[in-house]
């Protein structure tokens, strides 16, 4: 998420509910938190729109790095064509914004007990 207000709201709420948290204002940031020596995230969570490098770009970049888990676009509004994209690179959710705090424990929770 590149807007900061909004990107440590969301650290914030996921941290009470458990969550360790890493954010990143852009796919670039993201990228290299991937690349990282920390490469054992459980779940990418990206906004579509953002400067440098956008959602889409990020997770066709993903096979190239370590990561392995789950992916979740939020986006408030995208292209059909860039939705089956990301459909077609394995997004596991994407999801509108806004987004419920108490809806997106309930998704994660579901999302992350399910099987890989």
């Amino acid at each position: 998420e590149d807007l900061r207000d909004l990107r440590e709201l969301m650290r914030l709420i996921l941290q009470r509910a458990g969550y360790e948290i890493e954010t990143a204002a852009d796919g670039s940031e993201a990228l290299r938190l991937l690349r990282g020596p920390r490469a054992d995230f459980d779940l990418l969570i990206t906004d579509h729109h953002m400067p440098v490098m956008n959602g889409l770009e990020l997770v066709r970049q993903l096979p190239a790095v370590p990561f392995r888990g789950k992916v979740i676009v939020f986006s408030s509004e995208i292209d059909p064509a860039v939705h089956r994209e990301y459909h077609r690179l394995g997004v596991n959710l994407i999801l509108p914004k806004p987004i419920r705090p108490e809806a997106l424990r309930r998704i994660l929770a579901q999302l992350l007990a399910a099987a890989p």
